[in-house]
């Protein structure tokens, strides 16, 4: 679990518990808390991409990583593992070439200057579909099917 910067920890543990998962949370030495939240946290350098290195490295196949970025979910998703937006969004391999290819895109406007008005405020729905997401790849790991 990506933690630098997530908003949805505290259903991550909420969920995981009720299926008795381990959470691993991952964030870098900048985003230490005083009273951590609960699951096992991990505390990587505060080098840009350290924390996306950590879960590279030890992420295996089925395990489940939310995490917003998109050039982590690509790697992660050609090894079988789950990938999961604090938004809800389910990254597939079949779809990784369009996301990388937007990224690209997205990317060379800003290089020329060019700036979007950034992504939309993280809202109750978002939170609600994040969850019911979640629980659903949570069942299916388990054998169940929802």
């Amino acid at each position: 679990m990506d933690a630098d910067a997530c908003p949805v920890k505290e259903e991550i543990l909420s969920t995981a518990g009720t299926y008795n998962i381990n959470v691993v949370f991952v964030a870098s030495y900048a985003h230490v808390m005083s009273t951590p939240m609960g699951g096992k946290w991990v505390y990587v350098d505060a080098e840009k991409e350290a924390a996306d290195l950590y879960i590279m490295n030890h992420a295996i196949k089925k395990d489940i990583v939310i995490t917003q970025d998109t050039g982590l979910a690509s790697i992660l998703v050609n090894r079988g593992v789950n990938v999961i937006s604090p938004r809800g969004k389910e990254f597939k391999e079949e779809d990784m070439e369009q996301i990388l290819h937007f990224r690209f895109l997205s990317a060379k406007e800003r290089r020329s200057g060019s700036y979007s008005k950034g992504p939309k405020p993280f809202t109750d729905e978002d939170r609600q579909h994040f969850t019911k997401i979640f629980k659903k790849s949570l069942s299916n790991l388990a054998g169940f099917k929802l």
